[in-house]
């Protein structure tokens, strides 16, 4: 295991700190939001417009490195995300948060695609699976903890915004410094609808409702957990666990999957979703350990869901499009967290904290019956062509190079997407 995870310790370090910075900055601007007493709406505001830089950045990172490199596209991305904070620190305001926000979502995409791609060129076909996993498991801990950092300290002053800064600079450290050589270009994603839509129209749909309700969560349960009385620390637990709880949820869920009709298990997942939601709706509990309940249920189900998504989609898919399948689905998903966040605080303003779930509730209602109604419409797929479901990292943080890294190379045609594979222009 030493032997393994050496060579990659840079890029794994690289990754912590990245994601450790980014949890700080996901959290502390609802909490600082609300407390300078921002609407919902402009709170919301603030997930679109991440959602909008991360969509631009699985775009477009690509061409960026292959111009000028993994090195230093790395470090361009780690200072943007550092002045961003910096200049929401500075200027507090709804309007200026926005956009600063969007280039935070560029920024993350961008390093964390090159990461990847180091990682998936380190990777030998006997210790992929390893790697990955130990990946994700550094990247869940690490961006909890940086939520959790919040509970330790003052959100209204400058500290965590100064914080965040420094850790996003850190984080430029290890590769800047690596005498490894720089792989060769990243995954480049082309978003083809009608085809993903005619591979599996439940993918489609679902996926896009993930998004909405997700994102939704993502960036307004700091918002409603403080609406309803909840203390700073309080708020970060309930910021965190959900995402725990669907990290552990994955595993039961996934072995439900591998045994009958993925499409029924989802249905399954989502009712489970629906019966959080209406609780969260109708009771607005007040109370520190029924909201943490709760949202621990709610997030076992929601983060459960995207790679149920997606190994349906590519039970479906042709033999060799397995990362073009799930890029093409990460974008789709990308779209969804553009608008959830925008309806959900919309909803918010008038009907107060109740209205975050008021949204997920027609999310999940809709993903049930549209679901249920391609049940009847389209055989479930044979057990001998089903491939075995992967455990993957919240759609959140997930790269089109998160795909390559989980499945290996690319074998066959594009269906979605191409792998533009050149020497590198630059090296360490």
């Amino acid at each position: 295991m030493y032997r393994q995870l050496l060579p990659i310790s840079a890029l794994l370090l690289g990754s912590a700190l990245l994601l450790f910075a980014g949890g700080i900055n996901s959290l502390i601007l609802p909490v600082r939001g609300s407390e300078e007493g921002f609407s919902a709406t402009a709170l919301g505001f603030l997930g679109t417009g991440w959602a909008i830089g991360y969509v631009l950045g699985c775009l477009y990172i690509p061409r960026l490195v292959a111009s000028v490199g993994h090195i230093r596209t790395f470090g361009v991305m780690c200072a943007c995300a550092s002045v961003a904070i910096l200049s929401q620190a500075l200027v507090v305001e709804a309007w200026a948060w926005i956009p600063t926000r969007a280039v935070s979502g560029f920024s993350f995409a961008g390093a964390a695609m090159i990461v990847e791609s180091w990682l998936n060129d380190r990777a030998e076909p006997t210790t992929r699976g390893r790697i990955f996993a130990i990946y994700s498991m550094v990247n869940l801990a690490a961006s909890t903890a940086g939520q959790m950092v919040i509970a330790l300290g003052d959100a209204t002053g400058f500290l965590f915004f100064a914080l965040g800064a420094m850790v996003y600079c850190l984080a430029l450290i290890p590769t800047a410094i690596s005498t490894s050589q720089s792989p060769v270009p990243l995954t480049t994603v082309r978003l083809d609808l009608r085809v993903l839509w005619n591979n599996s129209p439940v993918a489609v749909v679902a996926v896009f409702l993930v998004g909405i309700s997700n994102s939704a969560f993502g960036t307004l349960s700091a918002v409603y957990a403080d609406r309803v009385g909840l203390g700073l620390s309080s708020i970060a637990l309930f910021a965190s666990l959900p995402i725990l709880a669907g990290a552990v949820a994955q595993i039961p869920f996934g072995i439900f999957s591998d045994r009958m009709d993925r499409r029924k298990v989802l249905v399954v997942t989502a009712m489970l979703a629906l019966a959080a939601d209406i609780t969260f709706a109708v009771l607005q509990p007040e109370g520190q350990v029924l909201n943490l309940v709760l949202a621990s249920i709610f997030g076992a189900a929601i983060f459960a869901m995207y790679p149920i998504i997606v190994a349906h989609a590519n039970d479906h898919a042709p033999p060799g499009t397995s990362i073009q399948v799930s890029g093409g689905l990460l974008m789709v998903y990308g779209i969804g967290a553009i608008v959830g966040p925008l309806i959900a605080g919309r909803i918010m303003d008038p009907f107060g904290p109740r209205g975050l779930f008021m949204t997920t509730i027609a999310a999940h209602v809709v993903m049930i019956v549209f679901t249920l109604w391609r049940i009847s419409r389209r055989a479930a797929v044979a057990e001998a062509d089903k491939g075995d479901f992967q455990a993957s990292m919240p759609a959140r943080i997930a790269t089109p190079e998160t795909a390559a890294l989980q499945e290996g190379e690319d074998e066959a045609e594009p269906l979605v997407a191409s792998d533009q594979r050149e020497t590198p222009p630059d090296s360490p």
